[in-house]
């Protein structure tokens, strides 16, 4: 019995909705059946689903690249990739976290889509020893919003984004370049990314006071409100002429619609979260134009895939090609996980070993569609970062597209506009 299974045994009753005897069906011979599973808990479904809107495209691509197998140590293994959507729930997504784990016998989970999906995925691995991979969330309401402790980290447990520190950087770089008054209302939701956005020394507060940006926080608000009336009339009283925040895309809808009700317009709205996604922008009809956010990847991002080659170019244009849908901004992050995963797969040194992935995981240092992944580069234990640039949705004339308009925190990857005001 390997150690991964013992540990199974020991920790198995603890994870949520799991009986114990699923975990003594742990026993697999890999000379006989040389494949290893990787699960895959994603939003597919509920007010997450955008992120997970290219999923399927993704997974087609590396089921078609896994076929050939991945070598280690002179042996092919088969990949099977199986995926779970976690409902944009974060109980559900740590239900079918357990389920991957104790009932499917995964050797490596991964998760993407914001904390509600990484965070419970991972405590689940932390808990059963099982190597775990995630993605697509800032790294501080990953690795605080966990309980971790940068003087310790995590055993199984691995996170490659960008950090609130990046966003600030960014959406304050939008911001000055755009000459309006510094008064910024703020949107944070009562949820893991809100709370850690909002929060008063590691949030965005004290580094905008330091730059001289006054922030108006009317407090927290319950996901899914249906009134932002006293948000509204705060952020008018005060003369906010900048907006920003965390928010699901249903949620920035409602502010924005009441917004324009109650007569408050400001210049400039730099919101994360809510978008990132053209079919978030299309809902808002004319007045998405001029909306800004994060950038995490485009098109124009001058990196290759390790696993395929591809650019960034040509695997966006390769999924508007077969959907007929936009490029959205997961696509290139959901390809990357699996390039680490793959990288990670061909370097342990014993596939059976929990332990021995986990190291693989740590010692990771490859160039991905979406940048360099080296946990060896920090900011804390179990945290990578990659590049961060800003931008804004704008009418082309043939439609409307997100142009990147600012890259100081990672001039490598091309403007392609500059910022305009709000009508």
């Amino acid at each position: 019995m390997t150690r991964k299974t013992t540990r199974r045994h020991v920790l198995g009753g603890l994870a949520a909705g799991v009986a114990a005897p699923a975990i003594l069906r742990s026993t697999r011979a890999y000379a006989q059946s040389p494949t290893l599973k990787v699960g895959f808990v994603t939003p597919s479904t509920g007010p997450l689903a955008g992120f997970a809107e290219a999923d399927d495209y993704i997974l087609e691509g590396l089921n078609a690249h896994f076929a050939g197998g991945v070598m280690n140590n002179g042996k092919s293994y088969n990949i099977e990739i199986i995926k779970k959507d976690s409902q944009s729930n974060p109980n559900r997504a740590a239900e079918v976290a357990a389920e991957l784990i104790l009932d499917d016998e995964v050797d490596i989970i991964t998760a993407a889509a914001t904390p509600d999906t990484t965070n419970p995925v991972a405590d689940q691995a932390e808990i059963n020893e099982i190597p775990c991979i995630t993605t697509d969330a800032p790294w501080q309401p990953y690795f605080f919003g966990r309980g971790g402790n940068p003087a310790e980290g995590f055993a199984y447990t691995y996170h490659f984004f960008w950090g609130l520190e990046d966003i600030i950087a960014n959406f304050t770089g939008l911001w000055e370049s755009s000459g309006v008054a510094k008064k910024v209302g703020g949107l944070f939701p009562n949820d893991a990314d809100g709370n850690a956005w909002g929060h008063p020394e590691l949030g965005l507060p004290a580094p905008l006071a330091a730059q001289g940006f006054e922030l108006v926080d009317p407090g927290r608000y319950q996901p899914l409100t249906d009134d932002f009336s006293n948000y509204i009339s705060a952020f008018k009283d005060a003369g906010c002429e900048i907006v920003t925040g965390v928010m699901i895309p249903p949620d920035f809808g409602t502010f924005w619609s009441q917004a324009a009700q109650q007569g408050f317009n400001p210049k400039v709205a730099t919101v994360g979260k809510a978008l990132l996604f053209p079919s978030a922008i299309e809902a808002l009809g004319d007045r998405g134009v001029g909306l800004s956010s994060e950038i995490w990847w485009s098109p124009n991002h001058p990196f290759n895939s390790s696993l395929t080659g591809i650019s960034a170019g040509d695997l966006a244009a390769g999924y508007s090609s077969a959907t007929g849908r936009p490029w959205t901004q997961p696509i290139g992050f959901k390809h990357a996980l699996f390039e680490v995963v793959a990288d990670v797969i061909g370097r342990a040194e014993d596939l059976e070993d929990a332990d021995a992935v986990s190291a693989a995981i740590a010692a990771t240092n490859i160039n991905t569609i979406v940048g360099t992944v080296n946990w060896s580069a920090g900011p804390v234990p179990n945290v990578t970062k990659t590049p961060l640039v800003s931008g804004q949705w704008q009418d082309n004339g043939n439609g409307v597209e997100l142009v990147i308009t600012n890259n100081a925190q990672a001039p490598e990857i091309p403007v392609g506009g500059e910022l305009q005001l709000l009508a």
